[in-house]
């Protein structure tokens, strides 16, 4: 037996089909379902519909298969096929394992006095600002309690065994990738963005060999070009981490290694707080792989800006 990060007893999976009694280990296999890995397949609506399941930890709608299939916007009946798809004896055993796990969502505290600010006041003020916070809170709080540890690691693993990363991000998310590229070449040089100063994509992924690899980010609503550019890289082939949101991202199908970040704020657009703290985890990950070439890397680094006076 092997312990969750919340200190949960699970059992050992030497078969990748095997049952599992956890909703890490339902992660686990809704990652290698969206992969096309082993012997389980699920229809699209059907992965959906699981991946919306695994973020309800703690939703009372758990407590009933119609309760659940109406939020879900299916009926109880495609619950029931799903839980017997996935190995269950019936929608009773799957729904034991999803209230196995705490009645009381990660970060539940915040998002309840967040909904009371955004209920109660002027988002305009200090309600607004708290809310925003407390949201965010929430979702590091569940970054934290639902990160996979094999898939972190392997993430970390293969970045820094790589000869030459890129990194590929757009709209928000080019953002996203400009830290982590900024972050990443603080510990070694051949670090990227892929269609830096707009100079292709085409012939960015081209120039990458089969021992590189592509991070590539994004989040519903998925953007197509953004997964075009994944499947395109896994074709050359190129191994593919993808940091996205959801168990059936389109991304997940692509990667050799996946990040879920949960992101769901009151924010006007997709937030990227928990996006960054994952990349600062990622470059501290990466940083801990190979900690002599850290070292000489930031040691060289700090010598350089001593010797340009950049800092004050």
């Amino acid at each position: 037996m092997t312990k969750s990060p919340q200190g949960q007893s699970m059992p050992d999976q030497t078969s990748p089909d095997s049952v599992p009694q956890t909703v890490a280990g339902l992660r686990e296999m809704m990652l290698r379902i969206a992969k096309g890995e082993g012997a389980i397949t699920l229809g699209p609506k059907a992965r959906e519909a699981l991946a919306r399941i695994l973020d309800l930890q703690g939703d009372p709608a758990l407590l009933s298969i119609t309760t659940l299939a109406d939020k879900l916007g299916v009926n109880p009946s495609t619950l029931t096929r799903l839980s017997r798809n996935l190995g269950y004896s019936g929608f009773g055993a799957f729904q034991q394992v999803l209230l196995n796990a705490s009645m009381a969502p990660p970060g539940s505290f915040y998002s309840r006095q967040a909904e009371t600010a955004l209920r109660g006041g002027d988002g305009t003020g200090l309600n607004g600002v708290a809310a925003l916070c407390r949201e965010s809170q929430a979702n590091i709080d569940r970054f934290l309690d639902t990160c996979n540890q094999s898939q972190f690691r392997h993430a970390t693993e293969l970045i820094a065994g790589a000869p030459r990363v890129m990194v590929y991000g757009i709209r928000q998310f080019h953002a996203f990738a400009s830290f982590l590229v900024y972050g990443l070449r603080m510990i070694r040089s051949d670090v990227h963005l892929l269609d830096s100063n707009a100079l292709g994509v085409a012939e960015g992924i081209a120039s990458m060999s089969p021992q590189d690899v592509l991070i590539i980010s994004s989040c519903a609503p998925y953007s197509r070009q953004v997964v075009d550019v994944a499947r395109a890289a896994v074709d050359k082939p190129v191994s593919v981490v993808a940091i996205t949101d959801r168990a059936d991202s389109p991304l997940i199908m692509a990667s050799k290694a996946a990040l879920l970040v949960p992101h769901e704020t009151s924010f006007l657009s997709n937030s990227l707080s928990t996006f960054i703290l994952a990349a600062e985890c990622l470059i501290n990950g990466c940083a801990a792989a190979d900690p002599d070439t850290a070292k000489a890397a930031l040691a060289e680094r700090d010598r350089m800006i001593g010797r340009l006076g950049i800092e004050m």
